[in-house]
């Protein structure tokens, strides 16, 4: 019985707690960061105060659970755990989730109240990026290392493989969003640019493409 209890009051916290970061993604973006206040998300969200108060004792501490959970997306778009071993399926996986990470409606606007707040709140820009976009992106880059080091690709620069390949996703998925209102390119688009980009990354990085050198050695 006890356990009954314990699952159901732990589906009504998650209930709760999806409708007060809705509520406050909701009101940053209609009255800005600074205008909207605890009590106000607590009312949109029709929670008591003390139950948001409970989870969330600060807007700054609610503004980063926003962060971390939309960039986590959910069990099926977590950061990526793809073992090495084929580098264009992994790239192919790691690139599609990307997109559909980036590619919700709700995490263009979270971009879009980080931009609007920056000037007055730079704490903002930090919790996205070093809660948000780092831990992602270090995920990828930790993935082409473990190609590398496997001898199914050579890259030399993780770091600078995994910005080529998240951004040429991005530069198609995300940023178009951010300044036309219209911008919604339909599942065989955004999959194209996926292919595209990964077709792109197995050009310069896939063992067979530079050579066949060993991992470690530079193809120059």
């Amino acid at each position: 019985m006890k356990a009954g209890l314990s699952a159901h009051h732990q589906r009504l916290a998650q209930s709760k707690r999806e409708a007060i970061t809705a509520a406050a993604t909701r009101l940053f973006l209609e009255r800005g960061y600074d205008g909207t206040s605890l009590a106000k998300i607590a009312q949109e969200a029709v929670v008591s105060k003390s139950t948001l108060f409970k989870q969330f004792p600060t807007k700054a501490a609610l503004f980063e659970a926003i962060v971390t959970e939309y960039w986590n997306g959910g069990p099926d778009l977590a950061s990526p755990t793809v073992p090495p071993g084929d580098l264009s399926a992994g790239l192919s996986a790691i690139g599609r989730r990307y997109a559909d990470l980036i590619g919700r409606p709700e995490m263009a606007a979270l971009f879009r109240i980080v931009v609007a707040e920056l000037p007055r709140f730079p704490e903002l820009g930090r919790a996205q990026f070093e809660l948000g976009k780092l831990p992602y992106f270090i995920s990828v880059q930790r993935y082409l290392e473990a190609e590398h080091n496997a001898g199914t690709a050579v890259v030399l620069d993780a770091q600078s493989a995994t910005n080529q390949f998240l951004g040429m996703i991005a530069n198609y998925v995300l940023w178009p969003r951010m300044l036309l209102a219209d911008w919604n390119p339909s599942p065989a688009d955004v999959r194209h640019a996926v292919e595209e980009a990964v077709t792109t990354m197995l050009a310069r990085y896939d063992r067979s493409s530079v050579g066949g050198q060993p991992a470690g050695e530079d193809p120059a």
